[in-house]
């Protein structure tokens, strides 16, 4: 009998442990869905928020949404190994399948009127690790923190109130700079001709365990042609594919990766903010890209091009926006994936404007 009862009473406690754990995992599930604080921002509402007017095109990505893909290669000269100890800095080449795209969540923008343009990598190891990144051609963010990015997304389609974006730059003074920028800094005629630029911060960890924070960019080795926003309009509604195929097949294009990084004061938490110029970089490999793919039937088409997939050796910063990215990208593929039977899977003609 005494057997019986401390039985129960041990399984009485092991049930209430479950319990217990079971509220615990379904609050935190409920926080994170911001069921308990409707006002909170969650990876839904932000994913929400980059829906165009007619609402998104079904079985594409929510953001980004225009793209070609391309596989080649990431040769490693061994000197990021002066900074970590990711196996991607050994010196080495490594396979690399890759994504140029438009900032634009509305698949009938032109090329001309796209003013963010994308560049996303999946590296894979030989340890059967990988790496993805997302990265743009703009030289800083627009907003500081992912709370002002859907703020700047409720205020580019608020269609009721006249100085909604006057507001919003009131409220956020550092996306001026970006305006000025996208104003008036020059377009290049190629993807090819772009610097693309992670603008978040990331750790590196050396085999020692020395970290440093880093931010990284691939520039391009061919010299840019440079055009004004008239210029870039008579490029036609959608010359960057049909561009960048042409001039892989004549040779392989290549970007060198150059890594910064941060001295004792420099912003890690805000993208918003360059770093100097005189900071440290170092070039540690070259990108290569060897053959164009059209996205319907290419190889990029169903990655998630999720920035914390890092290998041991890189890992986040205390900057926001990866976690917040990472969260948003799982919903946007979660939803295109299910809209599966609604992509067109016939292919699109390289250069053409798809719908």
């Amino acid at each position: 009998m005494a057997g019986r009862q401390v039985s129960s009473s041990s399984d009485f406690r092991s049930l209430a442990v479950i319990v217990i754990v079971a509220a615990m995992l379904t609050a935190a599930f409920a926080y994170t869905g911001g069921w308990l604080s409707p006002r909170r921002l969650t990876p839904t509402r932000i994913v929400d928020s980059l829906s165009p007017a007619g609402g998104p095109a079904l079985g594409f990505r929510r953001n980004h949404a225009i793209g070609i893909c391309f596989t080649g290669t990431f040769e490693s000269n061994g000197s990021g190994a002066s900074l970590s100890k990711a196996e991607l800095f050994a010196p080495g080449v490594y396979p690399v399948t890759g994504r140029f795209n438009l900032g634009t969540s509305d698949r009938s923008t032109q090329d001309s009127m796209a003013r963010v343009r994308g560049l996303s990598l999946r590296v894979l190891l030989p340890d059967g690790r990988e790496w993805r990144a997302a990265m743009i051609d703009v030289p800083f963010f627009a907003v500081s923190t992912p709370d002002a990015f859907y703020a700047l997304q409720r205020a580019l389609a608020d269609k009721i109130h006249p100085h909604a974006m006057d507001d919003f730059a009131s409220a956020h003074p550092e996306f001026r700079r970006f305006g000025q920028w996208a104003s008036n800094a020059p377009w290049t005629a190629s993807y090819a001709e772009d610097r693309y630029n992670s603008l978040n911060s990331f750790t590196f960890t050396e085999a020692d365990g020395t970290q440093h924070v880093v931010r990284w960019s691939f520039a391009p080795t061919v010299v840019p042609q440079l055009l004004s926003a008239q210029q870039i309009q008579k490029r036609g509604p959608a010359f960057l594919n049909a561009d960048i195929t042409e001039r892989v097949t004549h040779a392989p294009q290549r970007w060198a990766m150059l890594v910064t990084v941060a001295d004792r004061g420099d912003s890690t938490a805000d993208p918003s903010k360059p770093w100097p110029a005189n900071r440290r970089t170092v070039f540690v490999g070259t990108l290569v890209a060897k053959e164009i793919q059209p996205e319907a039937n290419g190889a990029c088409r169903d990655i998630n091009f999720d920035p914390t997939v890092l290998p041991p050796g890189m890992g986040v910063s205390d900057d926001p926006f990866p976690a917040a990215r990472s969260a948003a990208y799982a919903i946007s593929y979660n939803r295109r994936t299910a809209e599966e039977n609604a992509y067109p899977r016939n292919s699109v003609p390289v250069g053409a404007v798809q719908p």
